[in-house]
This record gives structure tokens, C-alpha cells and sequence, in this order.
């Protein structure tokens, strides 16, 4: 079975409320479609949102980076070759690393459907469920107070909590969040690159001294403040994840190296892909670093590729996978059950999500 075709297309799904970080505000995910279709007729599908502010890509590079470079490159090629797609897919483009994600998810969709087997199992997993936080938008304290309550009424147990204001109004959000869902759930902080090393400290600290108890404290300084980022790794009991920080498997290995994180958060529009994504799996699993599987403003198509990944290695710990349940609306037939805060995997072979209309002449 070989690449007979790629082909992509857009979507664009409303989301139930403004996604709002430190970084920017968004109203829908307005994302690429990517479809892998075998000479056998069978088809893989794959999605990428143009995170500018991050990876660098918006909706015509991704198009163009798929349409123009990627697909000559791997056309022809036997779906059995995995490794060799991969490796050719890595090697086509510099960056790119979203127009990457979105192909590498799309043949390995076509791949386990060729091997008849639901993609997780392939990647060496027997969990058929996760469960995920839910996103509070970084907001005035009184309606992030609303929106956590309501998360904690729709049965999610664990909120990541947006700040990166850079003032005591951030361990003010926090203080009056946790008074308001008590002890019983689980609070996460993500800054979003929005502090700076030695405010991140005092922040941190007085979060610490309030009895706030944040699991974890998400990129809490700019991508390339790695002194910064272990500064504060040295200097807080809460455990700091790397997320920005985190694109490829040498970035990895620099952060558990120098000790400037606890935690690895993983994405698959970061390292270009489940291929990618594996190998810095395989060194923090050498470093005994857990990880959490996290995503952009994916719709399900793409989410349910992480959640594949998620429970097909056990060093992924933890889940922010909540793209699905930031949409307003579910366009996909098929797919793992998002009901909530659980995540359930079903034995349809490859991803499970059917996004064929997309692509209806």
C-alpha cells in the first residue's frame, strides 16, 4: 500500500468561550485538515493549528509547507515504511513543525489501519481510558471563579488555571480559586511564559505560603530562559514544567540535563509528530521524568491523535487534552468518547476519527 495523495482543506469550530492566556485570545479553531490517501483507497487524517505565537506557523504556511513540499516528498512511498516516511518527513523541511504533526498523524492513522489495529495498541498500550483537565481562561478573578465552578459542575478534577499577568494579582486568581473548588481538586498553573525568574519565585512562593497547593507551575518563564527555568526548578517545592521550552528530543535532554524542569509536557504540534514525540518519551523514560501529554487549540481529530500516544506509553502521567471540550460543537463521526473529564478509547483501527466530509467535492 502506498502514498497515492495528500490533500488539505480547513475547519473552523466555534469554541464555547474565549480561549485567553498570556499570549493571546482566541474565539475558534480555525485549523488544516490533512488527508493521506493510500493507492488501496483507504484514507489517514491529520490537523494542525497555526499557533503563530509559538510554533511560528499560520494557515497558508501550513497549507503551503503540506501542499508544496511535503506531499511531493512523500508520495509514492509503501505505508509499511514507517520509519522511512518519518525519517524523509523530518528530514523535507527545517522547521514546520505543525505541518509535520498533521502528516505524521495522518500515516500513522493510515498505517494501524493497515495493520487493523487501533493506533494505541501499536504504541505499546493496553489503557483504554484518561482523564484530562479543563483550561480556565485567564481572566478577572470573579469570572475565572465562575468558569472553575462550572468546570468542577461538569465533573472535571483537575484545572489548569491560566495566569502570566506578572503581578500579585496572579497568586490572587489562584488564592481565590482554590477557596472557591476546595481541597478536592487538583489546580495546575500556566504561565504561559509570562513572568519573569525571580518573580516567578516570589510568585510561586507566596501560592506556596497561601495553601493554593498547585500540583505543577507551567512554563512559568520565556522559552529561552533556561537559567531562569532552573532557577525556579531550585528554588520551589511545586514541580516546574517545561512546556515551551519543549519542542524536539535535544531539548529534552538539555532540560533534565541542566535540571530546569521537573516535568516534560509534550505536544504533538511541538515535536512535529507521534514519531518525534516517541523519542523524547523514550529519554525521559531513561531520566525517570514523568510527562503530560498536552495539546493547542486542537479540535478532536488531532486531540485523539495525543490521546493514542497518551495511553500507548506509561511515562505519560498526566493529560491536557482538553481541545475537545473547549468546542462548542463535534463535526467528527467516530472516535475516542470525550465525556467530560474521561477519555475512552474503542478498538477501531487506526485513530478512530473519520473526517472525510471535509474533504467531500
Amino acid at each position: 500500500m502506498r502514498i497515492a495523495e495528500i490533500r488539505t482543506t480547513e475547519i473552523d469550530i466555534p469554541l464555547r468561550t474565549p480561549f485567553k492566556t498570556a499570549l493571546r485570545t482566541v474565539e475558534s479553531v480555525h485549523d488544516v485538515l490533512v488527508r493521506v490517501m493510500a493507492d488501496s483507497g483507504e484514507c489517514g487524517y491529520g490537523e494542525a493549528p497555526p499557533t503563530a505565537v509559538i510554533t511560528g506557523e499560520t494557515i497558508g504556511s501550513i497549507r503551503t509547507a503540506i501542499d508544496e513540499i511535503i506531499a511531493p516528498t512523500l508520495k509514492g512511498m509503501e505505508i509499511e515504511n514507517i520509519d522511512g516516511i518519518m525519517h524523509r518527513l523530518e528530514k523535507c523541511m527545517v522547521k514546520n513543525t505543525s505541518a509535520k504533526a498533521a502528516v505524521d498523524m495522518a500515516v500513522y492513522d493510515l498505517y494501524a489501519k493497515a495493520c487493523g489495529k487501533p493506533l494505541y495498541q501499536l504504541l505499546g498500550g493496553s489503557n483504554k481510558q484518561l482523564e484530562t483537565d479543563l483550561t480556565i481562561s485567564v481572566n478577572p478573578i470573579d469570572e475565572m471563579v465562575r468558569d472553575s465552578l462550572e468546570a468542577v459542575s461538569r465533573g472535571f478534577r483537575i484545572l489548569k488555571v491560566k495566569v502570566g499577568k506578572g503581578d500579585q494579582g496572579d497568586v490572587d486568581r489562584m488564592i481565590a480559586i482554590r477557596q472557591a473548588v476546595g481541597k478536592g481538586i487538583v489546580l495546575r498553573v500556566d504561565a504561559n511564559q509570562g513572568w519573569e525568574a525571580k518573580q516567578a519565585v516570589r510568585l510561586i512562593r507566596a501560592m506556596e505560603d497561601a495553601g493554593v497547593a498547585p500540583e505543577l507551575v507551567e512554563q512559568p518563564v520565556k522559552a529561552h530562559d533556561l537559567d531562569g527555568m532552573r532557577l525556579i526548578t531550585a528554588s520551589v517545592e511545586t514541580p516546574v514544567l517545561a512546556d515551551e521550552s519543549l519542542f524536539d528530543a535535544k531539548d529534552a535532554l538539555t532540560l533534565l540535563q541542566t535540571h530546569a524542569a521537573d516535568l516534560l509536557n509534550i505536544k504533538l504540534m511541538k515535536t512535529g509528530g507521534i514519531w518525534q514525540a516517541l523519542k523524547i518519551c523514550s529519554i525521559a523514560e531513561i531520566y525517570g521524568v514523568e510527562c503530560m501529554l498536552g495539546c493547542m487549540l486542537e479540535s478532536k481529530l488531532a486531540v485523539s491523535a495525543a490521546v493514542h500516544l497518551a495511553a500507548g506509553r506509561s511515562i505519560i502521567t498526566r493529560a491536557d487534552l482538553d481541545g475537545p471540550a473547549l468546542c462548542r460543537v463535534d463535526p467528527y463521526p467516530g472516535g475516542p468518547v470525550y465525556d467530560g473529564p474521561a477519555i475512552t478509547l474503542n478498538e477501531t483501527p487506526g485513530i478512530g476519527v473519520d473526517a472525510g466530509f471535509a474533504f467531500a467535492e
